[in-house]
């Protein structure tokens, strides 16, 4: 009786992890133009916007526009990104971030006409890595994968072949806000499109070990 239960409770979780669509998701600095179309986001990405704190620069911003869902555990979340960029710094990505010191950004970043795979990530205050394209893309897919106190970001040109960009740590245990974000930090703004947004549970491992240890 107990196992039907326990798999009655799976399904009725997927049921409400699979309803998850973007017109639920919340804005944090919303945009003045976007549109939801199925599971396809576009926003008009604001001029001199940016997420960044203290270090190299000496000021702190936190005004680019973030569309996110909360979750708390450990999860694979992923993003297929695209834009029209124009002017140097301009980026769209995926977020998590639990608070205005603690958060990773991730994504195509446009700087002196190349594509680079981007990544912030904050701890008080910024850094940054990039991988620079010898060729531009049309899109790109970027994943995120929590687990435990860390997150692994990896990257991908078709969905199937995902290849680790950067590996970093974030609080456990902690609720995490994760969705699509964008920035024009020099420019006077762009067109941003974001696709298939997922976010799949994962198991926690210290209870999975806990559980085998106590069969």
């Amino acid at each position: 009786m107990k196992k039907v239960l326990l798999i009655a409770a799976v399904c009725a979780s997927n049921l409400v992890c699979s309803a998850q669509t973007l017109e639920k998701m919340q804005w944090f600095n919303e945009p003045e133009s976007w549109k939801i179309n199925g599971n396809k986001l576009t926003m008009q990405v604001p001029a001199q916007t940016d997420f960044w704190r203290i270090s190299h620069y000496g000021f702190t911003v936190d005004d680019g526009p973030f569309l996110y869902a909360t979750y708390g555990g450990e999860f694979e979340a992923k993003i297929k990104i695209s834009g029209d960029y124009t002017s140097r710094f301009d980026q769209a990505g995926l977020m998590l971030r639990i608070d205005k010191e603690n958060y990773v950004k991730c994504g195509i970043e446009y700087v002196d006409g190349k594509y680079n795979l981007s990544a912030v990530v904050t701890h008080h205050v910024s850094d940054w890595s990039v991988i620079t394209l010898d060729k531009l893309v049309p899109f790109v897919w970027i994943k995120a994968v929590r687990r435990l106190d860390a997150i692994e970001i990896f990257y991908s040109f078709d969905d199937k072949e995902y290849v680790l960009m950067r590996n970093l740590p974030m609080q456990d245990n902690t609720p995490i806000m994760v969705g699509p974000v964008a920035a024009s930090p020099d420019g006077n703004g762009f067109e941003a499109r974001f696709e298939s947004f997922k976010v799949k549970h994962l198991p926690d491992l210290r209870r999975l070990k806990w559980l085998e240890s106590n069969h």
